[in-house]
């Protein structure tokens, strides 16, 4: 279905599953996902709110609280090709075999970016028609928590050329969910595994657990072990990196 210019449509889910789940544009889809047309989509399960383990938020209906959290953060990894980009605007048709992405990002937005817990601004988007700038990056990626909480990332890769693996330093992380459905046998058996980092393709989500309790405060890091998507094409920064911050409990 193709919504035109102007027009609006409203979308129904029948919603059976909770988890992360991604959107993004199906008209010239590669083309507009270079562009950034997408996003997450968060369904929460129906027994939030009820205190079970000590946890009133959950990733899933786990029905024993193990998929319990107190703060939940999203990490989007995602990446364009420059040269791409600017065929965009300039060509066609478009040179989709000779795609190779350059610019890293996380929730829209390269390391040192990731970690300005403000709204930032293009100077290359046109005024508003008040001559007011407008913040296109309204989404950091910094992770925080105090010690001894639980913490749950929502992964997502909505990338369309790349694998990403996604290291965490110093905090293990426990994966309990994958593309929107509880890692749980058919026999009951939980099948969360726990580990230092995640590969995630593109269409693909992971919602992973950081369980802070012994651990001491301070910043970590959490980034790609895809080296050169470290820096964004020939800059020295840039690319899918972000911190988490531990703080002491307030007293």
């Amino acid at each position: 279905i193709s919504v035109n210019m102007n027009a609006t449509l409203t979308y129904y889910y029948n919603i059976k599953q909770p988890g992360t789940y991604m959107y993004h544009c199906h008209v010239e889809a590669t083309e507009h996902m270079q562009m950034g047309m997408l996003g997450n989509l968060y369904v929460r399960p129906a027994q939030d709110g009820n205190l079970i383990n000590g946890f009133d938020k959950f990733a899933y209906n786990d029905g024993d609280g193990s998929t319990g959290y107190d703060v939940d953060f999203p990490i989007q990894l995602w990446s364009f090709d420059s040269a791409f980009h600017i065929a965009s605007e300039t060509v066609q048709p478009l040179p989709f075999a000779l795609m190779r992405d350059d610019y890293g990002m996380i929730n829209g937005r390269g390391y040192p970016d990731t970690v300005k817990e403000i709204e930032l601004s293009n100077a290359s988007v046109p005024p508003d028609h008040l001559g007011g700038v407008k913040n296109t990056q309204r989404v950091h990626s910094v992770v925080r928590a105090e010690a001894g909480q639980r913490v749950l990332l929502r992964i997502s890769n909505l990338n369309v050329t790349n694998f990403y693996t996604l290291r965490s330093l110093g905090i293990p992380m426990q994966v309990v969910g994958q593309d929107a459905r509880l890692r749980r046998g058919p026999d009951g058996k939980d099948l969360y595994y726990e580990t230092t980092s995640v590969t995630i393709g593109g269409g693909e989500s992971m919602d992973v657990l950081l369980d802070t309790t012994g651990i001491e405060p301070g910043t970590y890091f959490l980034y790609s072990t895809n080296l050169n998507f470290l820096t964004n094409k020939d800059e020295d920064l840039g690319g899918i990196m972000t911190e988490i911050v531990i703080t002491q409990p307030a007293p």
